[in-house]
């Protein structure tokens, strides 16, 4: 009984210390701090069809909501007037993908400022969707994304660049299944719905995401650029080391530039709420570390030649999301 009784203890400590261990995703207190972001996820979902979705470390639930469209927000695009989105329930990565998250999964890292828990940048809109695809498949969630009738990234062929862009075309007509509970890029709805702490109201919106002053939200111009390639503020900063919003997001305001599903487009009443039909630039939110503050409000929508999908600039990043059917 005595060896029951210490066999039971020995297990139940094992239990809490994988318990508070077990979560993570970004953080810590330098830059150049070598820890990668813990990322790894509880598989939820055989990659086969199942929808159910397990919250993967660095992953926080957000619940949906529906915008009627009775009363347009202030300054948005997006929650206009007369247009109704649903925004579904999420599960939202609280970071932007850091360069650790990114190497593991794609084998490189492209990035100009170098360090394992700062966001990966010079990602191109094409490169986020073989990430998403890739990390789904290795975790056994239903990859979101079908380019040539495939899910598979090793058969769409090379991806679109600057100068190679034969089969952009075929790039372009991806489709995403949003049923499927593989990693994707946010819609741009969902991207401002995020980044408003989930208000979809008039009555406490802030300008940026989350509520203070802009400095301690974000990595942006004045703090992150304007102090010289010598400083070492200069360039983009480990994730999570601004304050978060409502919703314990971190840095949807500045660092980098965050990738949507969208085509780039005007919005009307009629706009679905994957956004525009076609186009030829693809929606970025949330400002970047040289950006200036009006660029890192919740509203803005960055427009110029940065948005072309196979842009790979070196202020350009992405963070995930998970739909989830619980």
């Amino acid at each position: 009984m005595k060896k029951i009784r210490m066999a039971f203890l020995a297990l139940t400590a094992f239990a809490l210390l994988a318990t508070s261990t077990g979560c993570g995703g970004g953080g810590g207190d330098s830059d150049n701090d070598d820890t990668p972001a813990a990322e790894s996820s509880s598989t939820g979902g055989s990659g086969s069809g199942s929808t159910t979705t397990s919250i993967p470390a660095g992953f926080v639930a957000v619940p949906g909501a529906t915008f009627d469209g009775t009363t347009a927000i202030t300054g948005s695009s997006v929650f206009i007037a007369g247009r109704t989105v649903t925004i579904p329930n999420l599960l939202v990565c609280d970071h932007e993908v850091t360069q650790a998250e990114y190497q593991s999964v794609m084998g490189a890292n492209p990035s100009d400022f170098s360090g394992t828990n700062k966001p990966v940048e010079k990602v191109s809109w094409y490169d986020a969707l073989v990430y998403c695809n890739k990390r789904s498949i290795a975790e056994q969630r239903m990859p979101c994304y079908t380019i040539n009738d495939s899910t598979n990234p090793n058969a769409w062929g090379s991806v679109p660049t600057w100068s190679t862009s034969s089969n952009k075309a075929a790039w372009d007509a991806a489709t995403c299944n949003f049923n499927a509970n593989g990693y994707r890029l946010p819609t741009e709805a969902e991207w401002e719905y995020l980044a408003r702490g989930g208000n979809l109201t008039n009555n406490g919106q802030t300008i940026y995401s989350g509520t203070g002053d802009i400095g301690n939200l974000a990595w942006y111009r004045v703090n992150a650029n304007d102090v010289g390639s010598s400083s070492p503020n200069y360039g983009t900063h480990q994730v999570k080391t601004k304050d978060p919003n409502g919703k314990t997001i971190y840095d949807m305001s500045g660092n980098v530039c965050e990738w949507c599903w969208d085509w780039y487009g005007s919005i009307n009443q009629s706009t679905g709420p994957t956004g525009a039909a076609s186009g030829s630039l693809r929606v970025n939110r949330g400002g970047g570390w040289y950006y200036p503050a009006a660029y890192c409000t919740v509203s803005y929508r960055i427009f110029d030649y940065y948005t072309n999908p196979y842009s790979r600039h070196y202020g350009g990043g992405f963070r995930v999301v998970c739909s989830r059917s619980e």
